[in-house]
């Protein structure tokens, strides 16, 4: 991907988006369409903000420019293209980042990188409100995530060991002034096979604190804080991990719609969001998630019930 002109100094106005803003730098090359939705994110924040005043009106010209120097260059992509696509996209990928961090935290594994990805991963909700409203799962995920990393960040800060898995959030730790918390530059390179690299298998089926995983979300065999791209060139850093594919429901094979089973608009839409889920989930090799998808979506549209 070209790279993109520069922007001008922060304005102070616009401090609660520069770090979605280091995030899209950081996925320029990692992930375009994450880096392209943290920009257009940072735009529509920034236009509530403050869109007149000289420092900020030139701030978003510039950062105008790099969306549609972005747009340009990934005019190809569905996940430009179409914003249900996207919205799966970017949703895929803050939930199995999300993941990756919740079972180290679980492992009492504590480190950098997983504190990244539960701050990154909380940034990224905040950039699926450019679809709309998040959905209740994602509010939770999200506030979660970032008390988390601001805990785990002070405990290591204050030489203290951090408490593994779910404990109650401390309503009062104010998340957004600790920019500390989780702004570590990540590896440059993907994280190498050990313990600390995560198994679909090994993921916790259970809740915390009253978020619920939703069913089928499993982290894929590559660690979310660097998704490899597909470049052609053989790789063993990062090995497929096997999966366990769903049974077929039989009676998916012999439904056949029937004439009085009226689908409305919004079944439509649902369908359509569960093929594109599917098909968000099969870019990551994540074959269970992407049949329970499809599942859903047959079982939508021949009897017109999920």
């Amino acid at each position: 991907m070209a790279a993109l002109a520069p922007l001008p100094p922060l304005p102070p106005q616009f401090k609660s988006i520069q770090h979605h803003l280091r995030t899209a730098q950081e996925h320029d090359k990692r992930d375009p369409v994450v880096a392209y939705y943290c920009r257009l994110y940072a735009m529509q924040t920034g236009m509530k903000i403050d869109s007149k005043t000289p420092d900020c009106r030139k701030f978003l010209s510039k950062l105008m420019d790099q969306l549609e120097a972005l747009k340009k260059q990934l005019c190809d992509n569905e996940a430009i293209t179409q914003e249900i696509v996207g919205s799966a996209h970017l949703e895929n990928y803050a939930l199995k980042m999300f993941l990756y961090a919740d079972n180290e935290d679980r492992a009492g594994r504590f480190h950098k990188n997983m504190i990244k990805s539960f701050y990154t991963a909380s940034l990224l909700i905040d950039v699926i409100t450019v679809f709309g409203e998040l959905t209740d799962e994602n509010v939770k995920h999200r506030k979660y995530a970032r008390w988390k990393a601001t805990y785990i960040h002070n405990c290591l800060k204050n030489g203290e060991t951090p408490q593994a898995g779910p404990v109650g959030i401390e309503e009062d730790n104010d998340v957004e002034e600790n920019e500390d918390a989780g702004a570590t530059s990540l590896p440059t390179q993907p994280p190498q096979p050990s313990s600390s690299t995560y198994d679909p298998s090994s993921m916790p089926s259970g809740s915390f604190s009253g978020i619920q995983i939703p069913p089928g979300a499993h982290a894929p065999a590559n660690t979310p804080a660097e998704v490899p791209h597909s470049t052609g060139v053989a790789s063993n850093t990062i090995q497929p991990t096997p999966q366990t594919i769903p049974a077929i429901d039989p009676e998916l094979f012999s439904t056949v719609s029937h004439g009085d089973i009226r689908l409305t608009p919004e079944d439509f839409a649902r369908a359509q969001k569960y093929c594109k889920y599917a098909g968000s989930a099969l870019q990551y090799e994540d074959v269970s998630t992407a049949v329970q998808n499809l599942q859903k979506a047959l079982k939508l549209l021949t009897t017109g019930r999920e």
